[in-house]
């Protein structure tokens, strides 16, 4: 299993690193939509939806991203109260979600359910190809943050779960999880934002500025906050679809990458935080 994990993880990271350094936008942006459209079928899935149905609405939201893409990604206006209106909903109904448990969950009707998970997923397509466009350097500082919290989770995780305190993050969703995790999460992502911003140093000029290096120009404690803010986002997404699967009795969103589940296993984190990146951009341009 692991070999298995370790092989598709090396092909996914290449893919990626592929359509991002592509001399055109149109790989990154298919890869993206193609992800996401999987990712609408796996939701449709787990809300009870399957068969047809469930992969229609995959690719009836892949149609759409394609057309909208055709045709320029959307321009959000007023982008500092859009993005803000958007991370605020998202926060309050996730925890909201994760207080109510799986009986709360299961008492929504499912066409409900069906339709935020699209909105959240329409929202991370528009603000990952708008990170895009500010520079890879941007957006990879910004997809690498939501993967060295998971790294940093899961080996704190294993090296002094339960050490530290005495109850489980949230036991009844994710009962591997733990708060030595988040703290782990938390200090590798500050790491990475040090040494990112040390090779912004050769980096910024042509590949533009990091994610970090944008919230540096407020100060070094708000780009604390700022990391500690996103890594929380973070963990709140992948709680939030653990919940999810829960409901559903499942263990993955589905079986289409060998050894680590399906797309919405591996982009439940980028979810909240990429819409939050871009939150963040337009605050800082708004403070410049």
């Amino acid at each position: 299993m692991l070999k298995q994990r370790v092989i598709t993880a090396i092909v996914l990271l290449v893919v990626v690193l592929a359509c991002l350094f592509a001399p055109w936008d149109w790989p990154l942006t298919s890869l993206v939509t193609v992800a996401l459209s999987v990712a609408a079928w796996e939701w449709a899935r787990l809300n009870g939806f399957s068969g047809t149905p469930a992969a229609a609405i995959g690719v009836v939201f892949g149609v759409a991203c394609a057309m909208a893409a055709l045709n320029g990604v959307p321009e959000v206006t007023k982008p500092s109260l859009f993005w803000l209106v958007f991370c605020m909903a998202w926060l309050v109904g996730a925890v909201l979600v994760l207080r109510g448990g799986l009986a709360g969950w299961n008492a929504l009707p499912r066409g409900l359910r069906l339709i935020a998970g699209l909105a959240v997923f329409a929202v991370a397509w528009v603000a990952l190809l708008r990170a895009f466009e500010l520079g890879i350097n941007y957006l990879l500082s910004l997809m690498a943050l939501v993967w060295m919290a998971d790294v940093g989770a899961y080996f704190a995780g294993k090296a002094f779960g339960m050490k530290l305190f005495s109850r489980k993050l949230a036991p009844t969703v994710s009962p591997g999880k733990s708060w030595e995790g988040v703290i782990g999460g938390i200090v590798g992502v500050l790491l990475l934002a040090s040494l990112w911003l040390w090779l912004d140093q050769s980096l910024a000029q042509d590949w533009g500025r990091s994610f970090y290096g944008v919230v540096r120009q407020q100060g070094v404690s708000m780009l604390v906050v700022v990391c500690i803010a996103l890594v929380g986002m973070s963990v709140l997404g992948d709680l939030l679809e653990s919940l999810v699967k829960r409901a559903a009795g499942v263990k993955d969103s589905s079986a289409i990458l060998p050894g680590h589940g399906g797309v919405l296993d591996r982009i439940d984190g980028l979810l909240p935080v990429m819409p939050m990146g871009m939150l963040v951009l337009a605050l800082v341009a708004r403070a410049a």
